[in-house]
């Protein structure tokens, strides 16, 4: 039989190994085998032929006249080197019994196998002995075919093949013996070997040599590693060799990483062609360079943008790079008093990209005021000043009489990347004569039963001298029809006649001599009652009642956008910010002394987990709410517990409702119940206006479910980001107002939030703010995997948020829900931006420890800055409490021009770590190195024209000052502010160190 080849690889050639390892080989004998042989009458070693007549020993016995034969042979001794399970190919003749004349019955055409294992060569002519046992019988091999023919040329033998194995060996090595009981045969051939699987590749893993195992069934696991320059994909990596050296059952890959693709049949891994590359681990092969873009090298991952050529941020690598678009052309432009409208074609070339999009930059150039600035907050551009889609755009809100110059800038996706500024057409009008804007807000001074006193601002675009105010009122419930005016010279008026406990709707106007502008949004207002003018011992506060174009939510206009809000519902419990006026309803039964009376008409926050029985505070104060009466709609978000999902609550004898509904997942614990259902014994402990309010829990049926009322804006983070820059400062501080107000109500029944965030704060529809979230004590003992929560001496505690005394000694009080606040005024200020950026954790600690406080963010009021900075006193007692916070702010809203003074680009404090990507100044020699470093280098040439050419003129740049050299992309804005601000806080650390 022929030896069977198996093929196999390496990493450099092909080659064939047989799947064998000889250990012994009869046929390959040049003198005498020398074996064993007892009785020495019995095996004859004698030259013979193989079946190709090639000159060989073998051993040979016919002693079939004589009985009771017992013929040993035994080989010499065989080194197994490893092998488990041994193979012996004996190739034999056997003499047909039948062929003989008068044979006796004894004949025998077989021969048995026996083998013995050793660790070393023991063997002599008596041991071991010559029986079946100590040896180990393999099995009794016959013949497939016998030979009988005699003709004249002698015996024509057939040679038989046989391969029988044996395992599993131990010991070093072992004896083979051939016993024959009575025949007449000749042993032509003995080979002895093992069974391995080659080295092999496949799977795009190298499989070194593998013995074969101990049992013909064995699989022997061999683990496989990476060709060069591949990766797993799948672990482990392993293919089977099993008993006849063949690999089976390969299990994971590996696959070529970026930059390298697959060759020569899976064995190897080669870097890309220069001009090629590939971007991802995987079995598909490089590809070639998009357009503009090229390698640097083989191996490649992406192409580099040619000169002048970029890829954007999200811009798939096999994109090709594209540039910046030309210009747009032929600008119209119409005139009608202080409005505009440009129209505009696209650019000759759109850079390659279909994101192009058009961004408007307004600059008055009044007579007699040098260069020309900046616009105002106060122009209104519809749909949008930015990220314009169609080349159009209507301006309002402008000054009469004035020159104005507008550039209209083409963009794309890869204008940021271009070191040069963005191509534009510009055009320069001059408005007409026109009526006064609108007044932007209005406030009470105050009230009686029968008058209301109030005053406004002026409009913000007089458009000429005012010559006077109408001012338009009527009762809330009766039609605009029944409307009263009054005009006034001044800014102040007072209305009298009114009836008692009246809700009253105001609007004014201005004229100048080019007529009466538009009047202001509605503002609702109401007289005293009888009761409230005999008892009020309480200075009122002020009843900031919206702001024009908007609803009654008290938050001013929205100015920057140019869109105007119809008029939206008003709501009576959103205009009453009293503090302190909840009705005590006395204790929980059961817990007397527990419900502390502070002040007739206060309250005390009782906490649940001081009852015994968690469920009694739910009974307390959560109302249970049939399910019959709960109608989900959408889910809307998940919650620690569960769903949030939307619907609405329909209670007998009232109207239907949207609510807000959080249901506790199936399978929950008694514990994560009690969790889940605390908060809604916290919540419905709260009355206010700022406050979200609970309207019940469902606790009878299935699935369990908190309700409270729909806040349609959701988080104010989110709210505030995706609607950057959308609002005034009246109606930010409006927001901030809102929120002091609830955490005053908070603080006054002595409830500690902990947990005091813009993300734990809900917006409604019309912006009201709304403190929510009331569970921050699951964090301080649950392991959660929300990074915004860090493990601080045992709990878990909001970092970026948490007073220092709260992270040091969990000493949680109300002046640390104002450092909180603090925070939350600068994610408003800033429109949601993360805190204290992208620091760690313990750099922020660091950082706060060494009197780090954050800087104003942009366009912030240097009023509402302080106010941070007094709500981030390191000494908690210094800190303002929450009705000191709602009284300043409300000075703020009467007073909007104490708002007008932006916070410099320093506050003095030291700030060690604002930002450590900005690189320090002292180390560069020149203004244009600090360019380059901070990646600006554009505005080099303008900063010189402008005259800023050392760090202590730089570092006095305000933001007009940026504006006026050029610099209209609000990132890059930014980048300059705030490596300004850094330059100017490593100046007075440098001062103070002299000093």
């Amino acid at each position: 039989a022929e030896p069977r080849w198996d093929c196999c690889t390496n990493t450099d050639s092909l080659f064939f190994l047989p799947p064998a390892e000889t250990l012994m080989d009869s046929t390959t004998a040049t003198a005498e085998l020398g074996w064993t042989v007892h009785p020495p009458s019995g095996w004859e070693e004698v030259s013979g032929y193989d079946e190709n007549m090639n000159t060989i020993r073998t051993y040979q016995v016919c002693n079939v006249f004589e009985s009771s034969q017992n013929n040993w042979l035994r080989t010499k001794y065989i080194r197994r080197r490893g092998a488990h399970r041994i193979h012996v190919e004996m190739k034999f003749s056997v003499r047909d019994c039948s062929s003989i004349p008068n044979v006796p019955g004894s004949c025998k055409e077989t021969f048995n196998l026996y083998y013995y294992e050793s660790d070393f060569d023991s063997a002599t002519k008596t041991f071991p002995n010559w029986m079946e046992n100590p040896w180990m019988k393999v099995d009794t091999i016959a013949a497939d075919e016998s030979f009988s023919q005699v003709d004249l040329g002698g015996r024509v033998m057939k040679i038989n093949t046989e391969v029988r194995s044996f395992g599993p060996v131990s010991k070093n090595g072992f004896y083979l013996a051939f016993q024959d009981y009575g025949g007449c045969m000749s042993l032509i051939a003995v080979r002895v070997f093992y069974r391995k699987c080659p080295r092999v590749i496949q799977n795009g893993a190298v499989f070194q040599e593998t013995l074969s195992g101990a049992e013909s069934t064995s699989l022997v696991a061999a683990r496989g590693t990476c060709i060069t320059n591949a990766e797993e994909v799948d672990v482990p990596i392993k293919l089977y060799c099993n008993g006849d050296g063949e690999w089976l059952v390969p299990i994971g890959r590996c696959m070529c990483r970026a930059g390298y693709e697959s060759v020569e049949n899976g064995t190897v891994c080669r870097g890309c062609p220069s001009g090629t590359f590939k971007a991802s681990q995987g079995d598909e092969g490089c590809i070639h360079c998009p357009i503009n873009s090229r390698t640097t090298s083989e191996g490649a991952t992406n192409c580099v943008c040619r000169n002048g050529y970029y890829r954007a941020d999200a811009d798939p690598v096999d994109m090709p790079c594209t540039t910046i678009p030309s210009a747009p052309q032929a600008v119209i432009s119409s005139v009608n008093e202080t409005s505009l409208m440009l129209e505009w074609t696209p650019p000759r070339d759109s850079g390659g990209r279909e994101d192009l999009v058009y961004n408007i930059i307004c600059k008055s150039c009044g007579a007699g005021r040098g260069a020309c600035t900046r616009c105002g907050d106060n122009v209104q551009f519809a749909p949008r000043q930015l990220g314009l889609t169609e080349p159009r755009i209507y301006i309002s809100d402008l000054l009469a009489h004035t020159q104005y110059t507008f550039e209209i800038q083409a963009v794309n996706g890869v204008t940021d990347q271009s070191p040069f500024s963005p191509q534009f057409a510009s055009v320069n009008i001059t408005t007409n004569q026109a009526a006064p804007s609108a007044v932007s807000i209005m406030h009470q001074v105050s009230r009686t039963v029968d008058s209301i006193t109030l005053s406004w601002s002026q409009p913000d675009q007089p458009n000429g001298v005012i010559l006077d105010y109408e001012l338009q009122y009527y009762e809330k419930d009766l039609s605009e029809l029944n409307s009263t005016t009054v005009k006034s010279p001044t800014n102040t008026v007072t209305v009298q006649n009114l009836k008692a406990g009246t809700i009253y709707v105001f609007q004014v106007r201005a004229r100048t001599v080019a007529g009466y502008g538009r009047y202001s949004g509605k503002m609702y207002f109401q007289t005293m009652t009888e009761a409230e003018y005999q008892t009020s011992v309480q200075e009122k506060l002020p009843l900031i009642i919206g702001s024009s174009l908007t609803s009654a939510s008290g938050l001013g206009t929205q100015r920057r956008r140019g869109f105007e809000r119809a008029d939206s519902e008003y709501t009576d419990k959103l205009q009453h910010y009293t503090s302190g006026h909840s009705t005590y309803r006395g204790p929980p039964p059961g817990l007397g002394v527990r419900s502390l009376l502070v002040t007739p008409g206060m309250k005390i926050y009782i906490d649940p987990f001081t009852y015994e029985d968690p469920n009694e505070a739910v009974r307390e104060f959560a109302k249970e709410i049939d399910i019959s009466c709960v109608k989900i709609e959408q889910v809307i978000g998940a919650g620690e517990f569960g769903e949030v999902c939307s619907g609405h609550l329909k209670l007998p004898g009232k109207r239907e409702i949207f609510v807000a509904i959080k249901t506790l997942k199936s399978g929950y614990t008694e514990k994560q119940r009690r969790d889940f259902l605390s908060e809604a014994s916290i919540m419905g402990q709260f009355d206010h206006p700022n406050v979200i309010h609970l309207e019940g829990v469902v606790t009878k049926s299935s699935p369990v479910m908190i309700i409270t009322e729909f806040m349609e804006n959701g988080s104010l983070d989110s709210f505030l980001r995706q609607n950057d820059g959308q609002f005034t400062v009246i109606q930010l501080v409006g927001m901030l107002r809102g929120i002091a107000a609830g955490m005053k109500y908070l603080a006054d029944m002595n409830y500690v939030h902990r947990d005091l965030a813009a993300r734990n704060i809900l917006v409604n529809s019309n912006l009201v703010c709304k403190v929510s979230d009331f569970g921050l004590s699951r964090f301080l003992e649950d392991d959660t995997s929300d990074p915004t929560y860090t493990s601080a001496l045992g709990g878990k505690i909001p970092i970026r948020w948490t007073a220092p005394e709260a992270i040091q000694y969990r000493k949680f009080t109300s002046a640390s829900d104002v450092w909180s606040y603090g925070i939350v005024m600068w994610e408003v200020m800033s429109y949601g931006e993360r805190p204290y950026w992208d620091m760690t954790n313990q750099d922020v600690i660091n950082a706060i420890e060494q009197d780090y406080r954050l800087p104003p963010p942009m366009d912030c009021p240097n009023a509402l800055h302080q106010l941070m900075l007094d709500c981030w006193q390191k000494d908690r007692n210094h800190r303002p409490k929450f009705g000191q916070i709602v009284n300043t702010l409300d000075k703020m809203i009467r007073n909007p021009n104490s708002l007008k003074a932006m916070a410099p680009l320093s506050s003095g404090i030291n700030l060690p770590l604002l930002d450590r990507t900005i690189p320090d100044y002292t180390s560069f020699n020149t203004v244009d190195e600090w360019l380059d470093a901070i990646k600006m280098s554009q505005y080099k040439e303008s900063f010189a024209s402008a005259g800023f050419t050392t760090f202590d003129i730089v570092s006095q740049m305000s933001v007009e000052d940026i504006l006026r050299v050029g610099v209209t992309l609000a990132g890059h804005q930014k980048k300059i502010l705030n490596s300004i601000q850094v330059m100017r806080a490593q100046m007075n650390q440098i001062q103070s160190v002299e000093v």
